[in-house]
């Protein structure tokens, strides 16, 4: 798979997938660009519901590997997602 495949990444799965088609988000040099926080509030948006918490801790992952090339597994991002939650500053979706 070519390098801007965004499967080849360590925590894009077949749902991951969908969730960036709909982003309209197509390559990892794409995904570098983007912030976990406004791509999980607009994932929320587009489907019109609140995603799993996990699902920023993938999102993270993701981004995270895009930019630095480090594939760390998803729930090494929890930790800090959850600090944010207890702190009131992880991003709070209303439809």
């Amino acid at each position: 798979m070519p390098k801007t495949d965004l499967a080849t990444l360590r925590n894009v799965g077949k749902a991951a997938l969908a969730d960036f088609a709909l982003l309209n988000i197509h390559s990892i040099a794409q995904l570098a660009t983007q912030e976990p926080d406004t791509l999980y509030l607009a994932l929320c948006h587009a489907t019109g519901q609140r995603h799993d918490p996990c699902v920023h801790d993938v999102l993270n992952a993701a981004i995270h590997q895009a930019r630095t090339g480090e594939a760390l597994n998803w729930w090494m991002f929890t930790p800090e997602r959850k600090v944010r939650q207890a702190q009131g500053t992880f991003p709070h979706y209303s439809p």
